[in-house]
């Protein structure tokens, strides 16, 4: 869903990249005998069979017949903090907006797939060329037309969206491929500029100056070459969450995406967030991010409407994230 495709978990390696890694014990987790280990559970057994390392496999069909959840956690895994805390989380969501399947006055900005000559390799065009030249327009690549270029260009920074057509029905959109462009933040572009402080940066505070100054606004969003194709997801059903790296439902409150170079997709990640919402909470490592990069990075999935995206906008917070590997794996790794 956020820019990594599941086929590269096939040949994934799970053995921790060479950064500082220290074993704790679980008496070590603020919060953990708080926790509700069975929402997590529910939440590990959605993708623990894709993993592909042989020691996860047994893991996974005893995850599926447990019944203490926290026990389960406890015999067969160990917690790994790796890398430097403090962390740094942000939130993601997946976005609910009106849209047309034709263009309208009020519906005029395109949300495109993936075009046919482009397999998703390489680097493609950029987001000026796509935007400014119309390079894909009356080509039938448009899926659907937004009312608001910043919440299009937000939908490409989530990954996924629920767009609500005139008519009344639902599309829901996942992603289908990017550019390969480098991601730039525009909001550390409004700091350097000086139109914004560190501290005043957020995904309302970019969407109100970006519609407050239109023209500057839309070079604004262009500052980031990195763009965003979808495909429709016709079979998905309303009450499951978008699709995520790992190729299935992401979970609210309870996936994260990370950086697959230091934390395995698919394994238990137990968090402790600052912030003016702490969160003490065991996730699951089952999506991936443009802009999450390192072993203290990562993305909480927020579920889905205005209000998630209210949530997740305001997120941008210190803390420490640690991975929970299987004991059988770091015995081997010794």
């Amino acid at each position: 869903m956020r820019a990594l495709a599941f086929a590269a978990l096939s040949g994934l390696s799970l053995t921790m990249s060479s950064v500082a890694a220290e074993t704790l014990s679980f008496g070590d987790l603020s919060g953990w005998a708080e926790e509700d280990h069975h929402a997590a559970l529910a939440a590990f057994t959605e993708t623990c069979d894709l993993i592909r390392a042989p020691e996860w496999a047994p893991l996974c069909a005893l995850a599926k017949e447990a019944t203490d959840a926290r026990a389960f956690f406890e015999m067969f895994f160990r917690p790994v903090l790796t890398g430097e805390p403090p962390a740094l989380f942000t939130g993601y969501y997946e976005p609910e907006l009106s849209g047309s399947p034709i263009r309208t006055a009020r519906f005029a900005w395109p949300v495109y797939a993936r075009p046919p000559e482009f397999d998703g390799k390489g680097i493609w065009h950029s987001r000026d060329v796509i935007e400014d030249r119309g390079l894909l327009r009356g080509r039938g690549l448009e899926l659907a037309w937004l009312e608001d270029p910043v919440e299009a260009f937000f939908l490409q920074i989530q990954g996924s969206g629920r767009i609500r057509m005139t008519d009344g029905s639902v599309m829901r959109l996942g992603f289908a491929a990017k550019n390969n462009h480098p991601y730039r933040s525009v909001g550390t572009e409004l700091i350097r500029r000086g139109v914004m402080a560190a501290h005043q940066v957020s995904a309302q505070g970019i969407k109100a100056w970006v519609r407050a100054n239109p023209g500057p606004g839309l070079q604004l969003l262009r500052h980031n070459p990195s763009f965003v194709f979808f495909r429709r997801l016709p079979d998905l059903p309303p009450h499951r969450g978008p699709i995520g790296a790992m190729g299935r439902s992401v979970t609210t409150l309870r996936t994260l995406a990370v950086d697959p170079e230091f934390t395995p997709l698919g394994a238990p990640v137990w968090i402790e967030k600052g912030g003016a919402t702490p969160m003490n909470r065991l996730m699951i490592a089952q999506d991936t991010g443009t802009a999450i990069k390192g072993a203290q990075r990562a993305d909480i999935f927020y579920g889905t409407g205005d209000a998630a995206g209210e949530a997740a906008g305001r997120i941008k917070d210190p803390g420490q994230m640690i991975t929970l590997l299987p004991i059988e794996q770091l015995m081997a790794e010794r």
